[in-house]
């Protein structure tokens, strides 16, 4: 499958193909649910997709990932080196770095903006000092490059029928959604890592501080003010859902099956983590194999009517769509939960 992707994609030369394999093989490794809605694009497009997932799963290893007793100058230093490496390999198309030459190839046949990248690595270096979140709005702020831009990098990738500026929004709100879920389900995991990314004044509302949060953590003993603010916290992110689920049908119609699948997984582990009590400080909730195996399964009917569409209609060119598809007010509700 990996060859075929990559003739599809017309990659030839040796090295890059081993650079987008070695993204590919992250990306199956780490995440799964990305990997398998990746499987519903067009083969051409796939390597994109796992070039963009790749880097950012090498950057966010090294913040999170190093070896136990690895001091916060060891991640500096490997961040920064990546950095380097980046910025070399956007500027002359290749780098030694495996994760920075397929990224670097992969902007230039998209023509990616290249303050998408550099916005996700200040976000990665601010986890290296940041732990906690004093409101919302500061939370967002960091989810612009952590989250927001990765949404960016992909629009490119997916194609759009409309501007490309009118599903940018939507496309940052679900990179945002996306990672809102990640950090509900990683509650647990976070705060073993000295962080929190729930919203203190969120937390506050329900008398939640991490250091209840820490003893809840250590002892497994759930408390009812915990779980308030985990619920909130979760309808906070089902809105951003909402705000961005629109942009969907902007995109192309070969992408859309891919990210509406994506979305609808994403969205799953919220549900997981309310079936499983709201235990995410003592146990880290999942998606079932057979809701993903459901979930996948329409997905492919969706892609395989939409190779119907295309067989027996004949090619049109893409053109923008009418103001009254897309309103104003649409666009202004992404922005702000974005």
């Amino acid at each position: 499958m990996t060859d075929r992707e990559l003739d599809a994609a017309g990659i030839t030369d040796p090295a890059l193909r081993a650079a987008y394999r070695h993204c590919r093989a992250l990306n199956a490794r780490h995440g799964r649910t990305y990997f398998l809605a990746t499987r519903l694009l067009p083969v051409e497009r796939r390597p994109a997709v796992h070039a963009l997932y790749g880097f950012a799963r090498w950057a966010d290893d090294i913040v999170d990932s190093l070896a136990p007793g690895t001091g916060a100058e060891a991640r500096v230093r490997a961040l920064t080196r990546l950095q380097e490496e980046l910025e070399e390999g956007l500027r002359r198309g290749g780098s030694e770095e495996p994760v920075a030459h397929a990224l670097a190839d992969t902007a230039r046949r998209y023509a990616i903006d290249h303050v998408h990248f550099r916005d996700f690595m200040t976000a990665m270096r601010s986890d290296l000092t940041v732990t906690a979140y004093p409101t919302y709005a500061d939370l967002r702020a960091y989810m612009h490059g952590s989250a927001a831009v990765i949404g960016l990098q992909m629009l490119p990738v997916l194609g759009t029928v409309a501007p490309r500026e009118e599903a940018e929004p939507y496309a940052a709100a679900l990179g945002v959604a996306f990672q809102l879920s990640n950090f509900l389900r990683d509650v647990g995991e976070d705060l073993d890592r000295g962080r929190v990314y729930l919203p203190a004044d969120l937390l506050a509302g329900h008398g939640v501080d991490r250091e209840l949060l820490v003893r809840s953590r250590a002892t497994g003993r759930p408390d009812r003010r915990i779980t308030a603010a985990l619920r909130e916290f979760a309808e906070l992110t089902r809105g951003v859902y909402r705000a961005a689920m629109p942009g969907v049908d902007l995109l192309e119609a070969v992408s859309r099956p891919c990210i509406r699948t994506a979305a609808v997984l994403y969205g799953g582990i919220l549900d997981a983590v309310a079936r499983d009590g709201w235990a995410v400080l003592h146990r880290r909730s999942v998606v079932s194999r057979r809701r993903r195996a459901v979930v996948a399964a329409d997905g492919l009917v969706r892609v395989a009517a939409v190779r119907l569409r295309t067989r027996v209609q004949p090619p049109a060119r893409t053109r923008a769509l009418p103001a009254a598809v897309l309103p104003a007010a649409a666009v202004r509700s992404a922005e702000e939960v974005a």
